[in-house]
C-alpha cells in the first residue's frame, strides 16, 4: 500500500511539472556493486543497491559502501539524446544535502573514459518528491549515469532520464558554468596519488558556450609541493600528443591544473600573471579559471595553466638531447629553477654559495653527467660574476613582480634559463602567488613593512637573499636601471585604476563557479594554508585585493623614490617603410623593429627625428 502511494506522488509531481514530449527510459541498471548494510555497518551486495534507484519507489535507496566516486545508472542499448532528468534523495536527516554536486554523465564506453557531463546539481534536494533539470547537450549516449558527490557514498532514491534515440553531434554540449569545463577520467577509476606515477587518462575540455569539445588521451597525476597536501589536489595533465589548448598560445603536452585551495579570491596568479605582462617580462605563463571535474565528481575552480616547458611559445630556448655534449651543443639549452624544495628532486645541486638548484631541462631521465656538470659551473660563475652573466634586464623586471604582488614565495623558487651560444642567465618565467596580495599570516599586512619584502619576513631558498641584495641594494646601475624600468611600466598602462579593473573582471567571470567552488569547499570563515583574518564572502575577499593594490602602487612609488605624473603620450604615427631604430627609456637598444616588442613606451629613432611611442 505504501509502495502504491509513493508511486501515486511520482506520478502527481511529473504531472505538476510542465509536458515533456520525450520519454522516460529504461536500460539494464549498471553502476557500483558493493552497498552498505546501514543495520550493521556491513559491506553487501543484497542491501540497498543500485538496482533501488530505479524502482519508482521513493522509500528505497542505493547507498555505495564506499563513501565516495560511486554511482548508478543505465545501459539504454542504443545511443539517446538526453534532455530531461530527475532525481530524489534518500529519506532521511542528511539526504538533501547528500546531492549536493551530484553530476549526470553520458558516455557511449562502457567504462566512462569517454564520458561527457549532463548535469550537476546546484542545490540541495527534496525529500520525498522529484526534481528534474533540462539537459542541453545534443550528443547521443548509451550510457547514462549519476555519480554521487564527495563522501555522500551516493544515497540516491530514485533518478529517472529522458530523450530520445539518435547519436546527435556535438554541436552543443553542457559547461558547468560560464567557465570553461575540464573534465578528467582516468582508466579503472584509480585517483592520482603522487608526482611519479602518471594515470591513464581521458581528458575533455569543453569550452565557447559548449560549441568547442577537445577529447584526447593523455594521463594525469599530482603536481606541487605544499598545495599537495590540501583536500582539493592540485594535478598536471598531459596529452598524448601536443593540443592546441583554449586560448592559449602554445601547442604542447602538458598543462596544469592549480587548485588555488587558499586563495578565497580564486585569481590570485592571475593578478599576478598580469602585473608580469605589464611589466615586461618576455614570457608569461598562460592561464585561465576552470571548473574541473574527476571521475564524474565535481573538484572546483582551478586555474588551467602553462606546464613551465622549453617551447617557441613558452621558455624560447633550443631543447637539448643526450647528444648535446660538447662544444656549442653543450651550452644549451638548460631551464632550471633555484628551489627551497630541490633535494626532494632527482636532478638537482647546490651552488658554491649555497642556493639549491633543480633542473628542470634536460629531463631528470636524459640529462647527462657533462650537461649536469656544464650548468652547475655557469650557474656558480653567474652568482660569483652576476653583472656579466646575470640578464639584468629579466632580474629586475621579475623582481618587480615579486614585490608588487606581495609575493612572500618569490625567491623561494625562481625559475630561470640559458640560451644555447650565450652567456647569459635569464630569470623568469614569474611564478606561484597562493600567498601573494596579503594572504600570508606571516608578513601580513604587507603594506606596513618598510622594507623591501624579500628582506623582511620573505622566504627565500637558500642564500638567495645575499645574492638578490647585492643588486638592488648595493649596487647604484642595477636601482637605476630598476626605476627605469618601473617609469617605463606606470607610463604603459601599470597603474591602480587597470589593475583594479582587470579585479573587476575576473569578480564577474568567476561569479558562477565560486559559488559551486565554496559550496564543495566551505571553508570561507576558516583559515586555511597561512592565510590572514578571513572575511566570510567571495566579495569580501575580492575586496582585500583592490584595497591592497591601492595601497601598495603607493608604497612601491614611494620606496623606489618615483613620482607617477600620467604621461599624456599617445600612440603616434611611425613610417614603417623607412629603417628605423628602437630604444627602452633607458636608452637600451632594443633592434630596429617594433612588430615582437613587449607592451611599454619605447624611443624611436627615424633619420633625424626622435619621438617616443606606445606599444599596446
Amino acid at each position: 500500500m505504501i509502495k502504491k502511494r509513493l508511486c501515486a506522488q511520482i506520478l502527481m509531481v511529473s504531472l505538476l511539472t510542465p509536458a515533456f514530449a520525450d520519454n522516460l527510459l529504461k536500460g539494464t541498471v549498471i553502476g557500483t556493486t558493493e552497498s552498505v548494510n546501514y543495520q550493521n555497518n556491513a559491506k553487501t551486495t543484497t542491501i540497498n543497491t543500485r538496482e533501488n534507484a530505479f524502482d519508482g519507489d521513493l522509500n528505497t535507496f542505493f547507498a555505495s559502501w564506499e563513501r565516495s566516486y560511486t554511482w548508478t545508472g543505465l545501459d539504454l542499448g542504443e545511443p539517446y539524446v538526453i534532455t530531461r532528468v530527475g532525481w530524489s534523495p534518500r529519506n532521511d536527516g542528511l539526504g538533501e544535502q547528500r546531492v549536493l554536486l551530484g553530476v549526470f554523465e553520458g558516455a557511449n564506453r562502457e567504462d566512462f573514459m569517454d564520458a561527457l557531463p549532463l548535469y550537476v546539481i546546484p542545490e540541495n534536494g527534496k525529500i520525498g518528491t522529484m526534481s528534474y533539470a533540462d539537459i542541453q547537450c545534443s550528443k547521443g549516449f548509451r550510457y547514462v549515469r549519476y555519480v554521487g558527490p564527495s563522501d555522500a557514498r551516493c544515497n540516491i532514491a530514485e533518478l529517472e532520464f529522458y530523450g530520445h534515440p539518435g547519436a546527435g553531434d556535438n554541436s552543443h554540449l553542457y559547461q558547468v558554468t560560464n567557465l570553461p569545463t575540464v573534465s578528467i577520467h582516468t582508466l579503472n577509476g584509480e585517483i592520482p596519488y603522487d608526482k611519479e606515477h602518471q594515470i591513464a587518462s581521458q581528458l575533455t575540455i569543453i569550452s565557447d558556450n559548449g560549441s568547442k569539445l577537445l577529447s584526447e588521451p593523455g594521463t594525469t597525476r599530482e603536481r606541487g609541493n605544499a598545495s599537495r597536501d590540501f583536500p582539493k589536489k592540485p594535478w598536471r595533465i598531459k596529452f598524448d600528443t601536443k593540443q592546441n589548448v583554449l586560448d592559449a598560445p602554445a601547442k604542447a603536452k602538458k598543462w596544469t591544473l592549480i587548485n588555488n585551495y587558499g586563495d578565497k579570491t580564486l585569481m590570485r596568479n592571475l593578478l599576478a600573471f598580469e602585473l608580469s605582462r605589464r611589466l615586461g617580462m618576455d614570457y608569461t605563463p598562460y592561464g585561465t579559471a576552470v571548473d574541473v571535474l574527476l571521475n564524474g565528481e565535481y573538484k572546483g575552480c582551478y586555474q588551467l595553466c602553462d606546464q613551465v616547458t622549453i617551447n617557441k611559445n613558452r621558455v624560447n630556448i633550443t631543447e637539448m638531447t643526450p647528444e648535446d655534449n660538447q662544444g656549442v651543443a653543450l651550452t644549451g639549452g638548460y631551464l632550471i629553477e633555484v628551489d627551497a624544495y630541490a633535494w626532494q628532486e632527482k636532478s638537482w645541486f647546490n651552488s658554491n654559495k649555497g642556493n639549491p638548484v633543480t633542473i628542470k631541462s634536460p629531463d631528470e631521465d636524459e640529462i647527462t653527467a657533462r650537461q649536469k656538470q656544464y650548468i652547475s659551473n655557469f650557474f656558480n660563475k653567474m652568482e660569483n660574476q652576476w653583472s656579466t652573466y646575470l640578464d639584468l634586464n629579466s632580474f629586475l623586471r621579475h623582481f618587480l613582480v615579486g614585490e608588487l604582488s606581495g609575493n612572500t614565495d618569490t625567491y623561494w623558487s625562481v625559475f630561470m634559463y640559458k640560451q644555447r651560444d650565450e652567456d647569459l642567465m635569464h630569470v623568469g618565467p614569474v611564478w606561484d602567488f597562493d600567498l601573494a596580495f596579503n594572504n600570508d599570516q606571516r608578513i601580513y599586512p604587507v603594506n606596513g613593512h618598510r622594507d623591501y619584502l624579500y628582506r623582511d619576513g620573505g622566504s627565500c631558498a637558500g642564500q638567495m637573499r645575499t645574492f638578490v641584495d647585492n643588486i638592488v641594494v648595493k649596487d647604484a646601475a642595477a636601482k637605476r636601471q630598476m626605476l627605469a624600468i618601473w617609469d617605463e611600466a606606470r607610463q604603459s598602462g601599470l597603474t591602480e585604476e587597470n589593475m583594479i579593473a582587470y579585479i573587476d573582471r575576473w569578480e564577474a567571470d568567476l561569479q558562477q563557479s565560486q559559488h559551486l567552488n565554496f559550496l564543495r569547499w566551505p571553508i570561507l570563515n576558516q583559515r586555511v594554508h597561512q592565510n590572514p583574518p578571513t572575511k566570510g564572502s567571495f566579495q569580501a575577499e575580492v575586496e582585500v585585493l583592490r584595497t591592497y593594490m591601492k595601497e601598495r602602487f603607493a608604497w612601491m612609488d614611494k620606496k623606489l623614490g618615483y613620482t607617477y605624473k600620467p604621461n599624456a603620450i599617445s600612440e603616434l604615427p611611425l613610417d614603417k617603410t623607412q629603417p628605423y631604430q628602437v630604444f627602452s627609456l633607458s636608452g637600451q637598444p632594443c633592434g630596429n623593429s617594433i612588430e615582437s616588442l613587449s607592451p611599454g613606451i619605447y624611443i624611436i629613432r627615424q633619420g633625424s627625428a626622435t619621438q617616443k611611442i606606445v606599444v599596446r
